[in-house]
């Protein structure tokens, strides 16, 4: 879409690689994922998007283009997996037709990249609370506080 030069893109291939790895060097876990969705997915989100006047909002004029450069991208895409795929900072592809299911794959997936022991610590004890019976708690303006939208009764002004 003619934001970077092939100058530009060759050295991008050339420099993330270095830098991830002076990262993983330094003892950072690098976890990268790309979320995948089919043609037929993208198309039908997109769609949902155009009809529904409260998802308009999410559809960029760069979105409808991909559209347009589908192929290009998904080239460009295979590309950059493979040329910035390095020893301590592989791509990790998560199917993401489904959402939810591609939300709890990944979260599912990260937890098992880092592994887990357990933290010696002191037993915590919680100290009592200084009660001074000359303190009056304020009462502040009704303006300060959030209406309560949830959890109880709506605010006086929102009635």
């Amino acid at each position: 879409m003619g934001f970077a030069g092939e100058e530009q893109v060759e050295q991008f291939f050339h420099d993330v690689p270095e830098f991830e790895r002076m990262l993983v060097r330094s003892g950072i876990k690098l976890v990268k994922y790309w979320f995948s969705t089919t043609d037929q997915e993208q198309q039908l989100r997109f769609l949902t998007r155009i009809h529904d006047p409260m998802k308009q909002w999410k559809l960029s004029p760069m979105d409808l283009q991909s559209r347009v450069r589908w192929e290009a991208h998904t080239k460009a895409k295979e590309e950059m997996l493979e040329r910035t795929n390095i020893e301590g900072a592989f791509w990790s592809i998560v199917e993401g037709n489904d959402k939810k299911a591609a939300r709890l794959n990944t979260i599912a997936h990260l937890l098992r990249q880092v592994p887990y022991r357990e933290v010696p610590h002191e037993p915590i004890e919680l100290p009592d609370r200084v009660f001074n019976p000359d303190y009056e708690r304020k009462t502040l303006p009704d303006e300060l506080y959030v209406p309560k939208v949830y959890g109880g009764e709506l605010a006086p002004m929102d009635k």
